[in-house]
C-alpha cells in the first residue's frame, strides 16, 4: 500500500499515477495481463474506463451503461468480488469477450472499490484461463484498501477540475 499512498501524496499525474502503482501493486500479489480501473458515475448510469494497461484495446474512452443484472448486483450492490475463470464464464456476463480473449485474457477478477458508504470503481484485473485461483483471491482482498485510496485521490480531483 505504500507505493500507492506514495503515488497518491507525492505526484501531480493523477490518478494516473495511483492507478499505476495500484496496477504494480496487483501484479505483484495476483499477476494482471490487463488491468483495468472502471469509475461509476450513478447520476449519468454509466461506467467509465479511467485507467487501462492496454489503450490500444481498451481505451480510457470506454464507457457502458450500468446495466441491472446478476453482475452488477454481485459486485455493485453486494460488494463482492466477480471471480470467472474461462472465457465461458466471462461471455456470461461480459459482451466484449471476443475482444478479451484475443488479448489472452480467459479469466477475469472484478473488486469493487466504496468511498463514502458507495461502490464508485471497480478495479478489473484479467489473465489467462484459471488464473484466479482461490489463493489469488484471497490475497486480492489486501488490494481494498490501496484501490480506495486511489479511487478517493481520483474522486477529490475530479471535484476540484469542476469547481
Amino acid at each position: 500500500m505504500s507505493n500507492v499512498l506514495q503515488a497518491v501524496a507525492g505526484r501531480e499525474d493523477q490518478p494516473a499515477a495511483a492507478y499505476r502503482a495500484l496496477e504494480a501493486l496487483a501484479d505483484s500479489m495476483i499477476g494482471v495481463k490487463l488491468f483495468t480501473v472502471t469509475e461509476l458515475e450513478w447520476k449519468r448510469g454509466v461506467a467509465r474506463r479511467t485507467y487501462t494497461n492496454m489503450p490500444e484495446a481498451y481505451p480510457t474512452s470506454g464507457e457502458k451503461e450500468i446495466l441491472e443484472d446478476a453482475w452488477t448486483d454481485r459486485v455493485l450492490n453486494e460488494r463482492q468480488f466477480f471471480v470467472a475463470n474461462s472465457i465461458e464464464e466471462i461471455a456470461e456476463v461480459f459482451f466484449d469477450h471476443p475482444l478479451i480473449q484475443s488479448l489472452g485474457c480467459e479469466s477475469c477478477m472484478n473488486i469493487p472499490v466504496a468511498v463514502g458508504g458507495k461502490v464508485r470503481a471497480t478495479v478489473n484485473c484479467l489473465h489467462e484461463a484459471g488464473h484466479f485461483t482461490p489463493g489469488r483471491v484471497k490475497r486480492a482482498q489486501t488490494l481494498i484498501e490501496p484501490a480506495t485510496l486511489a479511487v478517493a485521490a481520483a474522486m477529490y480531483l475530479q471535484a476540484e477540475t469542476r469547481q
